[in-house]
């Protein structure tokens, strides 16, 4: 029995190890909540999506892309609003998180805080933003991302 129930908890420590997940919980802003005025400095670009399913057969949606710093300050930190609609347009799930930069790619992505390596002006990086737990109304088109707080130096 005592084997059994170590087996059982090790596995359980690896699966929570071995399948990423959000590092923050999602919170919601209002959708009417202002973009951050650097905002306009903040480029998304090769916006791209894709899902897995984990260990107990929960769907994980990744939205990727690549943000460039147009501006003329370094940026620490970005905090994005997602906006997923439904078929009649309606917003059907609203979730604020930190953006995260890719550090790699291989053997699997990984991610980290834009205070982790900061963007100067001028410089791009590629991006991960993770959800699950996606609404079921969701039309499962792009979503809205807006940038909802910059912090510079």
């Amino acid at each position: 029995m005592a084997i059994a129930a170590s087996t059982v908890v090790v596995l359980v420590v690896i699966a929570f190890f071995a399948f990423p997940r959000s590092q923050t919980a999602p919170s919601v802003t209002p959708i009417n909540t202002p973009l951050d005025p650097y905002a306009a400095h903040l480029q998304l670009s090769g916006l791209a999506m894709s899902q897995s399913t984990n260990y107990i057969g929960d769907t994980v949606t990744y939205l990727d892309g690549h943000i460039a710093n147009t501006g003329d300050r370094t940026v620490t930190g970005i905090t994005v609003q997602v906006l997923f609609r439904g078929f009649t347009n309606l917003v059907t799930q609203n979730n604020t998180q930190p953006l995260k930069l890719i550090r790699m790619t291989e053997p699997y992505v990984d991610v980290e805080p834009v205070a982790d390596a900061p963007l100067k002006p001028g410089q791009g990086r590629n991006f991960r933003l993770v959800f699950d737990g996606l609404s079921s109304q969701w039309n499962h088109d792009m979503p809205e991302i807006r940038i909802v707080h910059v912090q510079t130096r």
